[in-house]
C-alpha cells in the first residue's frame, strides 16, 4: 500500500471529512432546543432531527451495509416522518455512534474493492461511488442544519472563525 496512492488519498479524505461534518452537526444541536430540532417552517420542509435521522439512516445504509456488508434495516419513510420522539441527547449519541461505526469500514477498503459492484438502495454503484455519494449527501445535509441553526440561533458557529483577517495576519483579498 503505497501511502500516497489515489485510493488511500480518496478514503483518507473521505474519513476526514466524515470526521470534521459529525462535529459540525453535534455543535448545531447543542445550540439548539429539543423543540427547536423538531421545528418545522412547513409541512414540506424536514426539521433538523429529521435531518439528523436522514444522515444517519444514509451513513448505515450505504457504508456499514453496503459496503461494509452489514444487514439493512433502513426504513427510510420514517426518518422524514418523524415529528419528535428523539431528544438532542439520543440525536447526538446515534449520529456520533453511526458515523464511529462507518469511519473504519471505509478505513479497510482496498484500492482493488473501490471498484465493486453494489446495489444500494436501487442503485448500481461502485464501492468508490457509495463513499463519494455518503460524503458529498453529509455535507449537503450538514450545511442545510448549518443554516437552520444560525437562523433560529442568530448564533454565530465559529467553523471558519480562524480564517478571519485578524486570525490570518498578512492576507491578501
Amino acid at each position: 500500500m503505497i501511502v500516497n496512492s489515489p485510493d488511500r488519498l480518496f478514503l483518507d479524505f473521505s474519513t476526514e471529512k466524515l470526521r470534521e461534518l459529525s462535529p459540525r452537526v453535534d455543535t448545531c444541536l447543542a445550540q439548539l432546543t429539543d423543540d427547536q430540532i423538531w421545528a418545522r417552517g412547513r409541512e414540506s420542509e424536514n426539521a433538523v432531527g429529521n435531518l439528523v435521522l436522514h444522515l444517519c439512516g444514509n451513513v448505515r445504509q450505504w457504508i456499514i451495509s453496503g459496503v461494509g456488508g452489514q444487514p439493512d434495516h433502513r426504513r427510510r419513510d420514517t426518518e422524514f416522518a418523524a415529528r419528535g420522539g428523539a431528544s438532542k441527547a439520543e440525536l447526538r449519541e446515534r449520529l456520533q455512534s453511526t458515523v464511529a461505526e462507518a469511519l473504519p469500514v471505509i478505513e479497510k477498503v482496498s484500492a482493488q474493492r473501490l471498484s465493486d459492484r453494489l446495489s444500494i438502495q436501487g442503485y448500481d454503484v461502485t464501492v468508490l461511488g457509495a463513499i463519494y455519494h455518503v460524503v458529498e449527501h453529509f455535507a449537503m445535509h450538514t450545511g442545510q442544519i448549518i443554516f437552520v441553526t444560525k437562523m433560529l440561533t442568530g448564533a454565530d458557529l465559529g467553523f471558519y472563525r480562524h480564517l478571519s483577517e485578524a486570525a490570518v495576519p498578512n492576507q491578501v483579498a
